[in-house]
């Protein structure tokens, strides 16, 4: 298949992997990046383009300066209510699409992304936010249906509908979705793929997951930790406070 995605892991506090997980195989390719002791332990990629090289810079750093973020965008809600760039400022949170009718991956990504949900329930800094590749059938009362049905809390797991031609600009420019980055269904439903994205505080792509696999979800919930660590972290307390 054409889709690998790039997952991270912690290795005895002094080194980072991050691992390739190609689809549909049990291969495994690692590149390592060493830190010394007093260095963070965990550290994540940063991503800015459809390629999803990683590049290693230090949260904070001046390189991050003018580096790819996920730009304003305006949304509706399954509660009818607008959701915008807003709703994540200083929060991390993750990303997809999906349709609500879907009956093949979207029921198996939407069970992974429970798993999610129930990790970081108590955690008003954490948040999913799936995009409806099929706006003008995902009405808000629709969407609310199904976010009853499935139990979809409100304010902490988003379901947006809107312009479709806002959707599919948003997901091509800022995740860099295609029919590389998923499940080709058809050219009208180019975005129907298993992709899942970590987003930071400051809106940068961090990680990207197959949400179909247990694993790899496993490994998003641990990047998540992460990365509230990595926002917590000295040196991004001093940035802070020279802002």
């Amino acid at each position: 298949m054409k889709l690998s995605l790039l997952i991270t892991t912690k290795i005895k506090q002094v080194l980072v992997s991050s691992a390739l997980v190609l689809l549909g195989s049990t291969s495994v390719i690692t590149a390592t990046t060493a830190y010394g002791a007093d260095d963070l332990p965990y550290q994540l990629p940063y991503y800015n383009s459809k390629e999803f090289t990683p590049h290693w810079i230090e949260s904070g750093s001046e390189a991050l300066d003018g580096f790819h973020q996920i730009p304003p965008f305006s949304f509706t809600n399954q509660d009818g209510e607008e959701v915008s760039e807003k709703d994540f400022d200083n929060k991390v949170y993750v990303a997809g699409f999906f349709f609500s009718t879907c009956p093949g991956i979207c029921p198996m990504i939407r069970s992974k992304l429970a798993k999610v949900q129930e990790a970081f329930i108590d955690d008003d800094n954490v948040k999913i936010l799936q995009h409806s590749i099929r706006p003008h059938t995902d009405t808000v009362e629709l969407l609310k249906a199904y976010a009853d049905k499935n139990g979809i809390v409100s304010n902490k797991w988003y379901l947006a509908t809107g312009e479709r031609d806002a959707i599919y600009s948003l997901a091509k420019s800022a995740y860099f979705a295609s029919d590389d980055l998923g499940n080709l269904q058809n050219t009208e439903d180019f975005l129907h793929t298993e992709s899942l994205l970590l987003i930071d505080q400051n809106r940068h792509i961090r990680g990207i997951y197959n949400g179909l696999n247990s694993a790899s979800v496993d490994y998003l919930i641990a990047d998540i930790k992460a990365l509230e660590s990595e926002e917590k972290s000295p040196a991004n307390k001093v940035d802070a406070e020279h802002e």
